[in-house]
């Protein structure tokens, strides 16, 4: 019987998150995918991303930071990809599809220049949450961390943001993200829905307009917006 110790202490994550998720943290659930996890590992998979950056979203954009929400659904699976960012790529990695229609849509919208660097580091640390509702997978292997728990976790997440900030810009792109819409209180914040990036979805997403939405949302409620540009 594999024993695993869990406490705050042995969670690699900003403080400011630690505070308010605490009770997640030590919860049950969060135990379990923490086992999951580990006996995954043990079992020699390749797991992504690099557990060091299993929580890269929330040390580059601290709880109170965060201006905007923009959320994915699992980790990229193949190699050298994952960077715990949603829809981000380490620098010297080919942007993929979907980025690069992202990156079509910052041109046509803001004229914003195509970037050759996948990396929206930048964009975190401009407090842009690049959060994804399920935080791991196994190489190769698309959606095999899906019964984990993290879907938990990250919706735990949304609603704490929902209910503890105001005026954050939540950007759901695809209907896995929009269905995540009940868990934010429309009130308080602006929801902005559009196609998923992926040219699988027919570029649907080109013209959605939601980087200039987004600044001109957060000037109108005093709130300096975000540099979108990816050096």
């Amino acid at each position: 019987m594999m024993e695993i110790e869990i406490s705050l202490d042995n969670i690699k994550i900003h403080p400011s998150w630690k505070e308010v998720l605490k009770e997640e943290f030590l919860s049950p659930y969060f135990l379990e995918i923490k086992k999951q996890y580990l006996l995954a590992k043990k079992s020699g998979a390749i797991l992504y991303p690099p557990a060091p950056l299993l929580f890269n979203a929330f040390n580059l954009t601290p709880f109170d930071k965060v201006k905007v929400v923009l959320l994915g659904q699992d980790p990229y699976h193949n190699e050298n990809q994952a960077m715990g960012l949603s829809f981000s790529v380490p620098k010297g990695i080919i942007p993929p599809p979907s980025l690069k229609n992202i990156y079509k849509e910052l041109w046509q919208d803001l004229q914003i220049p195509i970037s050759n660097s996948g990396d929206l580091s930048p964009w975190a640390k401009e407090g842009v949450l690049l959060l994804n509702s399920i935080l791991s997978v196994e190489k190769n292997k698309p959606g095999s961390h899906k019964d984990f728990g993290w879907q938990t976790f990250s919706d735990s997440v949304i609603q704490c943001i929902s209910q503890k900030k105001e005026n954050i810009v939540f950007l759901l792109w695809g209907n896995y993200a929009k269905s995540k819409k009940s868990l934010i209180d429309s009130t308080k914040h602006l929801i902005l829905e559009a196609t998923h990036p992926s040219p699988l979805a027919g570029n649907k997403f080109l013209g959605c307009k939601h980087f200039s939405k987004t600044n001109a949302y957060l000037i109108s409620k005093n709130i300096s917006p975000i540099n979108w540009s990816i050096v």
